[in-house]
């Protein structure tokens, strides 16, 4: 048996890391509300031309989700997390950290995950639905107590 080392443990005082994602060119967030603003029947299209345009935010992408249905959601939600993975990797993120809901360039992302959460378990992939939820709450432990 080995002894403890006599070597002080180093902490962090201020927690893991914490990424916040740079905000989206304020034409994005204006053309996407002005695509959620089109009549129902247009919206799914408005908002696909939206991704179309800024493919890289997280935000379009879980807006289309949104908007859809079953699988067709299941795939938005999942494209826009991936995207979102990108988006925290070329922020600085390294696979661990927070990436907190109380940052608001970060819901898109979020809105993305937790979008893939619930679709997964819709069409019965429940192991994917508790990767998630458990990713969830790794990301920012204060998920379940966020204003939605």
């Amino acid at each position: 048996m080995t002894a403890p080392s006599d070597q002080p443990v180093g902490f962090s005082p201020s927690g893991p890391p914490e990424t916040v994602l740079e905000p989206p060119p304020p034409e994005a967030r204006t053309a996407l509300d002005e695509a959620m603003a089109r009549p129902e029947a247009e919206r799914l299209t408005a908002v696909g031309s939206v991704a179309a345009r800024f493919p890289r935010w997280a935000e379009a992408w879980a807006a289309l989700g949104n908007l859809a249905t079953g699988v067709e959601a299941y795939a938005y939600y999942r494209v826009g997390y991936h995207r979102g993975l990108d988006a925290l990797r070329a922020s600085g993120w390294r696979g661990t950290g927070y990436v907190r809901w109380r940052h608001e360039s970060n819901r898109g992302f979020l809105r993305a995950l937790d979008g893939l959460r619930r679709t997964a378990g819709e069409i019965g992939e429940s192991d994917e639905e508790a990767r998630c939820q458990e990713f969830l709450h790794q990301l920012d432990p204060d998920w379940d107590a966020r204003e939605a």
